[in-house]
Formats: structure tokens, C-alpha cells, sequence
């Protein structure tokens, strides 16, 4: 299954969720390629520091949507990383998805990018089989009583077309540092909040995997 982690707006913490997603399919001992089309190449980069560090397993990673889509009988799981400045690319690769997720800043600034998005994807894709398209609240808010990742996920939930899925991942430390490090928040704290929140994201999004 081909999944597409993208947003139109930039910041929202993709790379950080395409990075721990992609270790967290091989952690569950399926095979995975990920794929850097951003520009920026936040996830290329995180990967070279995993692979200068040493850690294992390694992940297999790719810069070519083209390169992926040959490979793709190899791997169970492929999960590419796009960015909103190269749009072309961005849309190249929603044409091959299996599935869309974007994740969603709790802010009604976002929400709005998020359906523009949605609207865009099922324009892009015609009269083709549509991708899946899973929204979800990234960098919510750790404080019960703050109210606006509640609100954002219940704007998503009107939006035509996409899933909102209701695992969501709370702003925290250890997303931040893991991610330097070249690690996932499994490896760095296994029984943390961070990698609890991470495994409940995950399930969500793979459970109708199959090969």
C-alpha cells in the first residue's frame, strides 16, 4: 500500500510522522520503503543521522516516486513524504496513492487548508478509484482544558471525503527529540505517551493493510 503524508501547508509535522510510521511498520516485522519528495528533505535527513548513528533496523529510503513505484512488489508498506513547494510532485504522488493522511494542527486556519485539500484530491483524482483520505490532529494540545483540538477534530469530521480518525498525536518533548536523534519515540521510550499515542495512530491507519 502506497501512503501519502501530505498538507498543503508547510510545519505541520509530516516528516515526523512519515519517519515514526515507517519505523513502526518494521518494528511489526513488515517490509517498507520510505520516500522523500519534499524539498526540504526533512526525512532524507533524519534518515543519514539514523545511519550514522548506527541504529537498527535501518530504513530503506528513496527519493523517486518513480524509483518507489517499480519497487513496489518489494514492500508491504511504502510511505512518501510530500511538501506543498513542489506541487507537481505533490500530485504525482496523490495519483499513485492508496491512501492520503494529513496531519492537522489543532487551529481552524488548518482545518480550512485541510478541506481545501481534500477538495483538490478528489478533483486530482477524477473519475479514478479515490485514495482513502484520513485527517488526524497532530501537535494537540497536552492540557485537557484546552479546547481546540476537540473543535479542530470536530471540524475535520465534516469534511466530504475525508476519515477523521480520532488517535491523535499531543505536542511533546520526545516527538522533538526522537526525531533529532535519528530515532523513533519507540526507540527512545517505549512505554512513553508519545509512543502509546504513536501506536494507536498507526493501527488506525494500517489495519486494512493486506498483500
Amino acid at each position: 500500500m502506497l501512503t501519502v503524508i501530505g498538507n498543503l501547508k508547510g510545519g505541520t509535522g509530516k516528516s515526523t510522522v512519515a519517519f515514526n510510521l515507517a519505523l513502526w511498520v518494521l518494528s511489526n516485522k513488515r517490509t517498507v520503503l520510505a520516500v522523500d519528495l519534499d524539498p526540504q528533505a526533512t526525512l532524507t535527513d533524519v534518515i543519514r543521522v539514523r545511519e550514522e548513528e548506527g541504529y537498527s533496523p535501518s530504513l530503506e529510503l528513496s527519493q523517486s516516486l518513480e524509483e518507489a513505484l517499480h519497487a513496489s512488489d518489494k514492500y508491504q508498506e511504502i510511505i512518501v513524504d510530500v511538501g506543498p513547494s513542489d506541487l507537481g510532485t505533490m500530485y504525482a504522488a496523490i495519483l499513485a496513492a492508496d491512501q492520503v493522511v494529513i496531519p492537522v494542527p489543532p487551529s481552524q486556519a488548518d482545518v480550512w487548508s485541510t478541506q481545501r485539500f481534500v477538495r483538490k484530491i478528489l478533483e486530482l483524482r477524477g473519475d479514478r478509484e479515490k485514495p482513502e483520505i484520513v485527517g488526524f490532529i497532530n501537535r494537540a494540545d497536552t492540557h485537557q482544558a484546552v479546547r481546540e483540538s476537540d473543535e479542530a477534530f470536530g471540524a475535520l469530521g465534516m469534511i466530504d471525503g475525508l476519515r477523521a480518525v480520532r488517535p491523535r498525536l499531543r505536542q511533546r518533548m520526545a516527538f522533538r527529540r526522537s526525531f533529532s536523534e535519528g530515532l523513533s519515540v519507540h526507540e527512545l521510550e517505549r512505554r512513553g505517551k508519545a509512543a502509546h499515542e504513536l501506536d494507536e495512530l498507526a493501527r488506525a491507519l494500517f489495519r486494512k493493510s493486506r498483500r
